[in-house]
């Protein structure tokens, strides 16, 4: 997939090179593609720092890790940053009723890291064929890249006020994902910012989790309980609030003008929902199995929340274990 660090860096690329890449992601199945140039050296980044002071990480303490501050630490000879946007959207209507569980549309379908890391690989090893000492390293959500900051450089969309990234092109129902290379490219503008004083997502927020603007607290997130936090029971200022949440949480989205206005159907056909997922008994989630969970779950994002938790989130949702 790379080539060692010890290749000397690539000469600087014209900026054609960065057209004929960009049509190349857009070939493999990428709905964005923009470039950021990766400032020698890395600036430090004190938004990331004042929220890790904070405590917002909760326990996800590899949000800590340096190498997310400085992408030097990743490739040393790093010098652009290709960011790419896959829409995932689904129009499918979750049904009314207390009866049933909530999973996130993320995780409606087939596990969206097979699904960009095949293509991220395979735009990797077409760049690594295309010179002599081209370096090119891949990243879906799977390392210590700020993967949001980027996407905002790369001019793919901005960081809206609850944390995800808006494009003008899909709203914020996009997966992102990331080519470091140490190829010289001609870069994309910044993303401006279009939330203007909109507030619906810090309004809608059942927990108060958004604290303020483009902040988001992960103690008080739904979608960390739900997915990250292993504890045996939900804490007590969580619980009341899960409205049958069971796998992260799509509140802040929902309510957003953007993706109520541009949201688009995905042509992604692995992104279409198990059935399963769109509306599941709150009851039957409570009992689930671990057999059952092995099965009812295949190839999907959610199996990163484990038979117990699902069933601890199920029965957290009914009002049981307070």
């Amino acid at each position: 997939m790379m080539h060692p660090e010890s290749h000397s860096a690539q000469a600087p690329a014209k900026a054609a090179d960065a057209d004929r890449i960009k049509q190349k992601a857009l070939d493999l199945g990428f709905h964005k593609v923009g470039i950021a140039a990766i400032p020698q050296p890395s600036p430090p980044s004190p938004t990331l720092d004042r929220w890790l002071a904070h405590g917002y990480h909760a326990d996800m303490d590899w949000m800590a890790n340096p190498k997310r501050q400085d992408v030097h630490q990743i490739m040393p000879t790093a010098r652009s940053m290709i960011c790419v946007a896959l829409n995932y959207y689904t129009p499918q209507q979750r049904p009314e009723g207390a009866a049933y569980g909530k999973i996130a549309r993320y995780g409606w379908g087939k596990d969206y890291h097979r699904i960009m890391q095949s293509k991220l690989k395979a735009l990797t090893h077409w760049l690594e064929r295309d010179g002599e000492g081209i370096q090119a390293r891949y990243y879906a959500d799977t390392g210590p890249i700020q993967d949001k900051v980027w996407a905002e450089r790369a001019g793919i969309g901005w960081i809206a006020k609850n944390s995800n990234v808006i494009t003008t092109d899909y709203g914020s129902w996009v997966f992102l994902g990331e080519v470091v290379t140490n190829l010289v490219l001609a870069s994309d503008r910044p993303h401006t910012h279009h939330c203007g004083t909109c507030t619906r997502c810090l309004d809608a927020c059942p927990t108060g989790a958004i604290v303020s603007p483009h902040v988001v607290d992960a103690n008080r997130c739904i979608a960390y309980h739900t997915i990250e936090n292993r504890a045996e029971s939900l804490p007590e200022a969580i619980r009341p609030h899960l409205q049958g949440w069971v796998a992260g949480c799509d509140i802040c989205q929902d309510v957003c003008p953007w993706n109520e206005r541009f949201a688009k159907p995905t042509d992604v056909a692995e992104f279409q929902p198990y059935p399963k997922n769109i509306a599941p008994p709150l009851e039957e989630l409570a009992h689930l199995s671990d057999e059952e969970w092995n099965q009812r779950f295949p190839a999907s994002a959610l199996r990163r929340i484990k038979p117990a938790m699902l069933r601890r989130n199920a029965s957290a949702n009914l009002g049981e274990g307070e």
